[in-house]
């Protein structure tokens, strides 16, 4: 290797056994974290498709059982599934009161839509276990590796200085040894720096979903009290 050239693979190969160790620890924990970043931009990009083609499907259906004939066609999504388990419930309720409007009409009057919200809070903690799967992996990820790193870091310059220690050393002969403690400071970075920005990215993108499944809850609510209540 010609004088002053970094080459990092090989100061990663002439590395001892503890910081290989470390440095193929947060190699494996990059390469977890970017599988988990790209399935969960896959996701986000498909509930949010799918949401499109739910709310065509709302937008253009002329009463609440045509829209949930047209469900069973439309793949996941949080309009959906608030809207699926928000109209369940309210198929259960009609069947325990006979079918009977009026009957139907008063109950709503005496006790409220709550239980049509515990029907959509189904659907919203449904939404959620997509939303929140993983995230909890990539967060650790961001914010273990870097200490790993550090753990060699601190390992390498231990081994460096005790050299120096023994006496006749010089810094020619320790240089080698701290530049890989540094590297493993370097590659916890690499690792830790994706996986902390996509999972802040993904936090504000899952904010965003709950806030439209609020509001689309809310504009059901209305929309079933407005053709059940006189």
């Amino acid at each position: 290797m010609t004088t002053g050239e970094l080459d990092i693979v090989q100061i990663m190969l002439d590395s001892g056994l503890v910081v290989k160790t470390v440095l193929l620890s947060l190699i494996l924990a990059s390469v977890v974290s970017w599988a988990i970043i790209l399935k969960k931009k896959k996701l986000i990009k498909e509930l949010e498709e799918n949401s499109r083609d739910f709310l065509e499907v709302y937008k253009n259906s002329t009463s609440l059982k045509d829209i949930m004939e047209s469900c069973h066609r439309l793949s996941l999504s949080p309009h959906k599934s608030l809207f699926t388990n928000g109209y369940l419930e309210l198929s259960k309720l009609k069947d325990a009161l006979g079918d009977d409007k009026e009957k139907l009409e008063q109950h709503i009057t005496k006790h409220g839509l709550q239980f049509l919200e515990r029907g959509m809070k189904k659907g919203v903690h449904e939404i959620n276990i997509e939303l929140e799967r993983f995230l909890a992996t990539l967060a650790s990820i961001g914010s273990v590796t870097p200490f790993v790193g550090l753990f060699g870091t601190v390992w390498g310059i231990i081994g460096s200085f005790t050299g120096l220690a023994g006496g006749g050393a010089t810094l020619d002969a320790v240089a080698p040894g701290i530049a890989e403690a540094l590297v493993a400071t370097a590659v916890g970075l690499v690792a830790a720096i994706p996986a902390v920005w996509f999972y802040n990215k993904f936090n504000n993108e899952n904010s965003h979903i709950q806030s439209e499944m609020e509001s689309f809850g809310q504009e059901f609510l209305n929309v079933v009290e407005r053709s059940l209540v006189k």
